[in-house]
């Protein structure tokens, strides 16, 4: 007899309950994964690819930030310490050189909050690595100027792009892109003291905090516009989180469709 199509692979489309019970298992499969790597011996061998790939993603976010206000990103670095720095520069005012500060202190929270909220569905989270795995090729091509942060950039890619094209099924590419978008949420809370820090030391010498150069583009202290990225970036998190969340409770027939 043959095998009942599974979820995910592009036969009928599953119902609400059987996609919701997919997202149930994708997160708790991802928080586990996480917890592991916290308490077994060598974990952080582990985890320090994953603090990386939250470096690149904040340095990211500085130099998306500084095309958005009509800027231009020169390059960016990643050094083995975990540390990273993003080259831009910006024709705009105070405001323009605020919103690119701000870009990196966010941009781990917005790109978590994105891959919650498409990682509700395989398909759309097959999707979403395939595109994002050759824009990872396409960034370290054009951007990355490290040698670990093209480790980082294509290593990225290159595993994002495996499962999307090597992996049938849609929850293999679901269960990694929730699971990216776990350890970029948790890294808002385990770097949030940078957020509250005047100087930063990084591979290339102590220089001003992304907080500090805020508050040197606008006015106030550094660490009120530290509070003011960590609320949004909760805040951002929150959303995202919830949407998942409701799909994995069954949220709507329109919303569970995998």
């Amino acid at each position: 007899m043959a095998d009942a199509p599974l979820p995910g692979r592009g036969l009928p489309q599953a119902s609400a309950e059987v996609a919701a019970s997919q997202a149930r298992r994708t997160l708790l499969a991802s928080l586990v994964v996480t917890a592991v790597l916290f308490v077994v011996p060598g974990g952080e061998i582990v985890g320090y690819p994953l603090l990386l790939i939250s470096t690149y993603v904040h340095e990211m976010g500085h130099g998306l930030a500084a095309i958005l206000v009509g800027g231009s990103f020169e390059n960016l670095r990643i050094y083995g310490d975990g540390s990273g720095v993003a080259l831009t520069g910006t024709s705009g005012g105070r405001v323009a050189r605020a919103v690119v500060s701000a870009g990196g202190l966010v941009g781990p929270a917005v790109a978590a909050a994105i891959g919650f909220t498409v990682g509700r569905k395989g398909l759309w989270a097959r999707w979403f690595l395939l595109i994002g795995g050759i824009l990872g090729v396409l960034t370290a091509v054009l951007w990355v100027r490290s040698l670990v942060g093209w480790a980082v950039a294509l290593g990225l890619a290159g595993i994002s792009l495996a499962i999307a094209l090597g992996i049938k099924q849609h929850h293999w590419s679901q269960l990694w892109l929730v699971f990216l978008s776990v350890q970029l949420a948790m890294s808002v809370f385990s770097r949030s003291e940078y957020l509250f820090a005047r100087t930063a030391a990084t591979g290339a010498g102590v220089g001003r905090s992304d907080s500090a150069s805020i508050a040197d583009a606008l006015v106030g202290p550094y660490w009120f516009w530290g509070g003011v990225c960590g609320v949004f970036s909760l805040l951002v998190l929150a959303y995202g989180a919830w949407i998942f969340l409701r799909t994995a409770a069954g949220g709507t027939a329109r919303d569970a469709v995998a």
